[in-house]
């Protein structure tokens, strides 16, 4: 969630961050109104599972698809971006003493999350035995990354190993920069854009690290479209470290999907909600 990096004073921009940048769109298959599809092909080692945040038609389609696969036999370990990974410990814990998705969300949940969209998915984990795992940056450690680059939340092995030593891929930062921009309603401030992306990009390459160390165990991660997009994506740096991983990613996205972001998308009908850059654009003068 772009919206949570930092306490600058962004803060105007929130809700556009929440629902415009989480919704990032790619080409594929339409699923409004239309029956749950079957999942596409065979598992893979890791599945990337996008979503609107707030948008309830997209999770209910998501936790459908994976819940065909789970009945059908595949146990991959689910890392949530929803939970922040210095709470891994106490997630364990009360995967392993709550006896439902709501005591688990009552321990762990915190405030930042509309649980109840994520309480399928959770009882999932606890009814097949699935590890939920923690994927996100706190917010301080976000923060860092704004203020201090990249590299601020990585130990001298992973700056190594995903060349963070070096400048970001040139398209990586201005694909980041421009769905940071558009998802604050292109009003927020020259100095903050580079170090929000620094926080995009930290926050993926947590989960690029988070979903490897699962290996030998296959995985599935929850997070937001923008996330799990293949180009400058979670799927983009599961990759840039050996050995190389099966990876398929598919968003469920609002509105009209553009190709190339993901291996598949399901076009969900628009959550009905305020125009989240109403509050920030400029009154026409009467």
């Amino acid at each position: 969630m772009i919206s949570t990096y930092s306490r600058t004073p962004g803060w105007m921009f929130a809700a556009a961050a929440l629902a415009l940048l989480a919704g990032c769109a790619s080409g594929g298959k339409s699923a409004v109104g239309s029956a749950v599809p079957a999942p596409v092909g065979a598992n893979p080692q890791v599945l990337l599972l996008g979503e609107v945040h707030d948008n309830a038609a997209g999770h209910k389609l998501r936790y459908e698809l994976l819940r065909q696969r789970v009945e059908a036999g595949w146990r991959p370990a689910i890392v949530m971006e929803q939970f922040d990974r210095e709470n891994q410990d106490v997630l364990s814990k009360a995967q392993k003493g709550c006896l439902d998705a709501q005591c688990v969300i009552r321990v762990v949940g915190g405030p930042r999350w509309d649980w109840q969209l994520y309480y399928p998915v959770i009882q999932l984990a606890l009814t097949y035995q699935l590890p939920l795992i923690a994927g996100n940056l706190s917010r301080a450690d976000a923060a860092r990354a704004v203020r201090d680059g990249v590299t601020a939340t990585f130990d001298p092995k992973s700056i190594r190993d995903y060349r963070l030593d070096q400048p970001l891929p040139a398209d990586v930062r201005g694909g980041q920069q421009t769905e940071i921009v558009a998802g604050h309603c292109n009003m927020l401030p020259e100095m903050m854009v580079e170090g929000m992306v620094n926080a995009q990009v930290s926050r993926d390459i947590w989960m690029a690290k988070i979903v490897r160390d699962q290996q030998p165990r296959d995985v599935v991660l929850i997070a937001g479209n923008g996330h799990v997009r293949k180009d400058i994506g979670v799927a983009r740096w599961i990759n840039a470290v050996a050995p190389v991983l099966t990876v398929r990613s598919e968003g469920y996205v609002e509105g009209k999907a553009d190709s190339g972001r993901y291996d598949a998308s399901y076009t969900v009908a628009p959550q009905p909600r305020p125009d989240p850059c109403a509050a920030v654009q400029p009154k026409a003068k009467s």
